[in-house]
C-alpha cells in the first residue's frame, strides 16, 4: 500500500531522477543522489557501493531509457522511505526495491535491490541503470 506523505513524494521524485538517463549517465549528478554508505544488489547478482557505481559510469557507454511502473512507497521512519516498482529497459524487466534516507536535508539512495524477471540478467549491468 502506498502511504502518500511528502516524504514518499520526495523519494519518488528522487527515484525518477535516478532513473533519468541524463542523471545516471553523469557521475556528478548521480553522486548527488547516492548516500555515502550506498549499497546495492544488482539484478545481475553483483554487489555495488557508492564508489564502484560511480566508477563504472565513467567507463560506460550511454544508457538506454528506462520505464518505471507499479511504483509504491511507504514511509518507515521520519527519515526513511521504502519504494518498490518494476522497470523495463528495452524488454529487460526487473522488480526493484529502494530505501531512501533523508540526509542533510536531501533524500539519498541508501540501498537498492533489483531482480530480473522474464529473462536472464546481464552480469555487466549496474543496479537500476538501464542496460547498455
Amino acid at each position: 500500500m502506498t502511504e502518500l506523505t511528502s516524504a514518499v513524494t520526495e523519494a519518488v521524485e528522487a527515484e525518477l531522477r535516478f532513473l533519468d538517463p541524463a542523471v545516471n549517465s553523469s557521475p556528478e549528478l548521480l553522486a548527488e543522489l547516492l548516500h555515502p554508505d550506498f549499497t546495492a544488489f544488482g539484478s545481475s547478482g553483483r554487489t555495488w557501493d557508492h564508489d564502484s557505481l560511480i566508477g563504472v559510469l565513467r567507463e560506460r557507454s550511454p544508457v538506454r531509457p528506462i520505464t518505471a511502473s507499479a511504483l509504491r512507497g511507504t514511509q518507515l521512519a521520519p527519515d526513511v522511505v521504502h519504494l518498490t516498482f518494476d522497470t523495463d529497459s528495452n524488454g529487460r524487466r526487473a522488480h526493484r526495491s529502494s530505501l531512501w534516507r533523508l540526509t542533510d536535508g536531501a533524500w539519498k539512495l541508501f540501498f537498492h535491490q533489483g531482480t530480473v524477471f522474464g529473462q536472464e540478467p546481464d552480469d555487466d549491468d549496474p543496479p537500476d541503470t538501464p542496460a547498455r
